[in-house]
């Protein structure tokens, strides 16, 4: 299998999802090689680099993409399969930035407390070891850490001719900041317009559940991810919103505010994707899942929270999604490693 390389320039970068003309059209079956900035567009690079003084806004979370998929129409499905996540730079950076964060008051949490202190940290990679490195700011605490790529991004175009800044997670993906967006996952996300329009970015080089203090240790990836779609007809109207599935778990993902709405999303839409998968009714599939699900939380930091509802596939009869596609990607992700 061919692979198709691309590496953006920063005037190629889009920070929205929807209201993007595409970078490139590519056919499914096609795998990507994609190069994306970090959620601060490179602008932190040394721990004496300041948010307040370095990070643009405008242009934070910078999206490779958007990719037209040939074929692709409103109600399909699109299988974005990951392969592999390689950090592109020897360094990530993490911040905690004024107002943003779980621990500090902000714009929608108002208080009248000051902002937490500006403060960056660099967390150096160490490829022959597979580890970054976190370093005290305020002592000589240094733990090495494993990598753990993911990314924070994932969406296609919003339907109804939205426009959604990459900040945001909702029902077309998004920044869902979930570390279940790795390397042999697949995504798969309901086509809202023609093509698709799908990107992503805001690589991480590893992430705590939830994102407590709005930044992972960010980092450039070079991604590598195959792309497939389902049609309509064979895909049940594409799924309302974000399902991942692994080797060991189905998976939903649910944004909203309050977060406790993000998990309502979450536990329904895994409740519908039981009915499809095992056909069961959907008061068997909501006890059953009441008795077996897992909940991490993606994030707490974003325009919304996203809260995963996981299943793990071990404590159910095998099932089939899509066709088995997710089986037919990694067979053919074997081939690219």
């Amino acid at each position: 299998m061919d692979v198709v390389e691309v590496t953006p320039t920063f005037e190629q970068y889009a920070f929205t999802f929807g209201g993007v003309a595409p970078l490139r059209r590519v056919t499914p079956g096609t795998a990507l090689r994609l190069w994306s900035d970090d959620a601060f567009s490179g602008a932190l690079r040394s721990a004496t680099d300041l948010s307040a003084e370095k990070v643009d806004l405008r242009y934070v979370n910078p999206q490779t993409g958007p990719f037209f998929v040939e074929g692709a129409e409103p109600g399909d499905t699109l299988a974005l399969h990951f392969v592999g996540m390689e950090p592109a730079r020897d360094w990530g950076a993490s911040a905690a930035i004024p107002f943003f964060g779980g621990l500090t008051s902000t714009e929608r949490t108002a208080t009248l407390q000051a902002a937490l202190p500006d403060t960056t940290w660099i967390y150096e990679l160490d490829r022959a070891r597979n580890t970054v490195t976190f370093a005290a700011r305020h002592g000589d605490l240094r733990i090495d850490l494993p990598v753990e790529p993911m990314l924070g991004t994932v969406g296609v175009a919003p339907a109804g001719g939205e426009v959604r800044s990459s900040l945001v997670p909702d029902a077309f993906g998004g920044n869902m900041d979930t570390p279940q967006m790795r390397p042999g996952s697949t995504c798969y996300l309901r086509v809202n317009v023609e093509g698709a329009l799908f990107s992503l970015g805001d690589g991480h080089y590893r992430q705590g559940e939830g994102e407590a203090c709005g930044t992972a240790v960010e980092g450039a990836m070079t991604s590598t991810v195959i792309v497939d779609l389902v049609k309509g007809a064979d895909s049940g109207g594409g799924p309302a919103w974000p399902r991942i599935e692994d080797d060991t778990h189905w998976m939903t993902v649910g944004s909203s505010r309050p977060l406790e709405d993000a998990w309502r999303i979450g536990q329904t839409q895994l409740v519908h994707w039981f009915e499809e998968l095992y056909g069961l009714h959907p008061m068997d599939a909501y006890q059953l899942l009441s008795q077996i699900t897992e909940v991490p939380i993606a994030n707490v930091v974003d325009a919304n929270y996203s809260a995963v509802v996981k299943a793990r596939k071990s404590l159910l009869p095998a099932a089939s999604a899509y066709g088995g596609l997710h089986d037919d990607l990694r067979a053919r992700a074997a081939t690219l490693l």
